[in-house]
């Protein structure tokens, strides 16, 4: 019997999942919570072998739990669930040793059998998710303009970014022209949009 925990913020859907994989002959769903800070804690106690973890949950978000995770509980493996999958949110979700990841519409057989291949110690992935983030550009940004782009993510001004990294106003902003012009992007909003939907930020 593999032993579940599931983490989902939204109770209907999180019903849903935990009657779902329970319905499953060999899975068993230990323990179902609703908070990323929540997944350690049950974790430690239930001793499950793999986690269902949406990527937006409060507070403590999906990836930065799984990490969590794998740091206190790295028998449990973590397969993230997506309402909206791009590729950097693969490649993210694989940096923090997460398993697998998949779109919250995935077919709940395909789920089930996600979670047999995660709690065995194998990956499991979208198809057309893994190719993409195999084929998504490298990051052509700098450590610097990174920064700069990280900062202007929470909406500051270029004067507020420069202070931040003690640089010149002229200089945030020929980092910006530059970050606009490797990222193709028609303003900083759309920058932070791609930078983060690649997985470079």
């Amino acid at each position: 019997m593999i032993r579940i925990l599931v983490a989902e913020h939204l109770p209907l859907v999180r019903r849903g999942l935990v009657a779902s994989l329970d319905a499953e002959a060999d899975l068993q769903v230990v323990a179902d919570v609703g908070s990323g800070a929540e997944i350690v804690p049950a974790a430690l106690a239930h001793e499950p072998d793999a986690a269902v973890i949406d990527l937006d949950l409060p507070g403590v978000d999906g990836l930065s739990a799984a990490a969590r995770l794998h740091e206190k509980v790295p028998l449990c493996r973590a397969l993230i669930l997506s309402a909206q999958p791009n590729p950097g949110q693969v490649r993210r979700a694989f940096a923090v040793h997460a398993l697998g990841f998949m779109s919250l519409d995935v077919d709940p057989d395909r789920l089930a059998e996600g979670l047999r291949m995660v709690a065995s110690g194998r990956r499991a992935v979208d198809t057309d998710l893994a190719i993409a983030a195999l084929q998504s550009a490298a990051n052509p940004l700098t450590r610097r303009e990174l920064d700069v782009l990280r900062i202007a993510a929470g909406g500051a001004r270029s004067t507020e970014i420069a202070d931040a990294l003690y640089l010149s106003v002229g200089t945030v902003r020929n980092h910006l022209s530059r970050i606009m012009c490797k990222t193709g992007a028609r303003n900083r909003i759309d920058a932070v949009r791609i930078a983060s939907d690649s997985g470079w930020l």
